[in-house]
């Protein structure tokens, strides 16, 4: 097939987003290389993101792309005889094993602590911002921990298990605020090493370890953007470990991204560049794996603040080329572009939301208030 067959069998597909081939609108997209067309028909959403990553294409605005092109589904017209076949390994494999979930810490968390010190607000929260009241990412970011710590009802001498803490800084605060004792594990060397520097001091230990290895008693539990990696197929076993070590009293806060469906597909260009053997959990998923071990006490959905959030990050990024180009090179910056906006569209098109869920074991005596 010509590359001319090719260019208008995806410009029909873009037709069906209200997407033109080198229009004037900031979400119509400018091709440089004809081959694309091609590329995408035989690579699906793995060829659309390299192409670009490559300087083949260009779009004023990516979030608004990806917004009309998730809107109009056309990702599921393009998927490739690999992208299924990686879905069925993940259906039947389990692709999130202790061996494997270091992966994904050298993917993404080890990439470099000065391109996050750049991205992100001063405490380096790698997680949706609380805009309610908020009027800068930094505002925002520390409504959200004290939203946690209030909804956790921390108390001085608590003894908390922060599972997934990244760089120490939720940790930080809950020790500093609310007087509590915090054990904090991340499957990162780079994001450990900085959030013991900054939690020296206080009250924190901050270790390397799957959370499958923790068997100790804590009053409360918090994970905020660390369940996204865990996988269905560990599920279970997750709030199971949670389940032994929460004290029969105690407040379990998961804060996660969740999707509207229930998948095992995630897009075969954020799985090879950004997020290795990651997948987004369901409400569906997560009633089944906590039933019979907690009570669902709150669940609170504040999607359209991750769309904010990204978008902060998004500029902070690009505000501070100049100091990361001396580490990161041009195709590095198109593929932090291309996953920064393609996750901000995910939350703007619905597809995506963020949660907020308290658990109990249900022995708390009094109801529990859900706190906003």
């Amino acid at each position: 097939m010509s590359d001319s067959n090719y260019k208008k069998r995806i410009a029909d597909l873009l037709h069906h987003a209200d997407v033109l081939i080198d229009g004037d609108r900031p979400w119509d997209i400018a091709v440089h290389n004809d081959q694309l067309y091609g590329r995408i028909l035989g690579a699906g959403t793995l060829g659309l993101g390299e192409a670009y990553m490559e300087g083949w294409w260009d779009c004023d605005h990516l979030d608004q792309f990806f917004t009309q092109v998730l809107n109009a589904d056309l990702q599921k017209k393009v998927r490739t005889w690999k992208d299924k076949l990686f879905f069925v390994k993940a259906y039947l494999l389990n692709q999130q094993t202790q061996k494997k979930s270091f992966f994904v810490g050298k993917q993404h968390y080890d990439l470099g602590n000065d391109l996050y010190a750049a991205m992100l607000d001063q405490r380096m929260i790698y997680t949706c911002g609380y805009w309610r009241e908020a009027n800068s990412l930094d505002a925002a970011q520390e409504a959200k921990l004290d939203l946690v710590c209030r909804k956790l009802d921390l108390k001085p001498g608590m003894r908390v298990l922060d599972i997934g803490c990244g760089w120490g800084g939720a940790a930080k605060y809950a020790a500093q605020n609310y007087g509590v004792e915090v054990v904090g594990i991340t499957i990162s060397q780079e994001q450990a090493a900085l959030a013991r520097e900054n939690c020296s001091g206080l009250p924190i230990e901050i270790r390397v370890q799957d959370y499958r290895d923790i068997d100790e008693r804590f009053d409360r539990i918090f994970s905020l953007g660390m369940f996204e990696h865990v996988g269905f197929k560990n599920y279970r076993r997750y709030f199971e470990v949670a389940h032994r070590c929460l004290d029969d009293k105690g407040l379990f806060l998961l804060h996660t991204i969740g999707f509207k469906i229930t998948s095992n597909k995630l897009d075969p260009w954020v799985r090879k560049y950004i997020f290795a053997n990651s997948i987004t959990p369901s409400v569906k998923l997560i009633g089944e794996a906590t039933e019979g071990l907690f009570i669902m006490e709150d669940w609170h959905n504040f999607r359209n603040d991750y769309d904010r959030t990204l978008m902060q990050w998004h500029q902070n990024f690009n505000d501070h080329w100049d100091q990361l180009s001396q580490s990161y090179d041009e195709t590095f910056r198109r593929m932090w572009n291309f996953y920064l906006l393609g996750a901000a569209a995910t939350f703007r098109s619905c597809r995506s939301q963020l949660w907020q869920i308290v658990l109990s074991k249900g022995d708390l005596g009094d109801n529990y208030l859900a706190v906003r």
